[in-house]
């Protein structure tokens, strides 16, 4: 939805306007104030309703991140056996 809102803003501007639109928001703490209400909102939504979501989120981070740290390690293997079937080892 961000993105959508923010593509809605930047699709009237001119392309010289665009540099002066999107230099503030560039700035560390128009990042933290962005976070902060996403954190804010999320709060509201998720945890204020007792909701059983957070935990869902949690665990799927959780695969993600555990799949994305193995990975270069499965791509170093999966290389490794690819040189030794072309050169005839196991």
């Amino acid at each position: 939805m961000a993105l959508r809102k923010l593509y809605n803003e930047i699709k009237v501007l001119k392309v010289k306007e665009l540099p002066d639109h999107v230099k503030p928001m560039l700035s560390i703490d128009y990042v933290k104030k962005a976070v902060q209400r996403g954190m804010d909102n999320y709060h509201a939504k998720y945890i204020e309703t007792s909701s059983i979501d957070p935990l869902l989120h949690v665990c799927y981070g959780g695969m993600v991140l555990s799949y994305l740290i193995a990975l270069p390690e499965e791509r170093r293997h999966l290389e490794h056996q690819q040189h030794a079937k072309e050169h005839g080892g196991h």
